[in-house]
């Protein structure tokens, strides 16, 4: 499973909370009306609920829908950014990475030799 998800082509956030008894044909329908995406495209939707403890992925790989639910029992998902994503940011996101916060180091570089 997880080698058909990091094979996808695009990975689309969906910001605004969505009803996630919904299952793979009321989300396939979400894709198309909201974001006008065909949800065979190959590419993942990620849909997260209302208090941002659960989300759904959904995507479609040769033979039919995948669908993929985590629940979260402490905590919450960082806030998501709508639109494209990268599939490692994707990883990320699931992993409870906050995506919006750019945390770099400086790196000094000192003369060699």
């Amino acid at each position: 499973m997880l080698a058909t998800l990091l094979s996808a082509t695009t990975v689309y956030v969906v910001a605004e909370p969505c009803d996630l008894r919904k299952s793979i044909d009321g989300l396939a329908l979400a894709v198309e009306s909201s974001l006008g995406h065909s949800p065979l495209s190959g590419s993942v939707f990620v849909f997260f609920n209302r208090g941002r403890d659960k989300v759904k992925l959904l995507w479609w790989d040769r033979h039919g829908f995948w669908l993929a639910y985590k629940r979260l029992e402490k905590g919450r998902f960082r806030n998501p950014v709508q639109g494209t994503i990268s599939r490692s940011d994707l990883l990320l996101l699931l992993e409870g990475v906050d995506l919006s916060v750019v945390r770099l180091r400086e790196v000094r570089a000192g003369r060699v030799g």
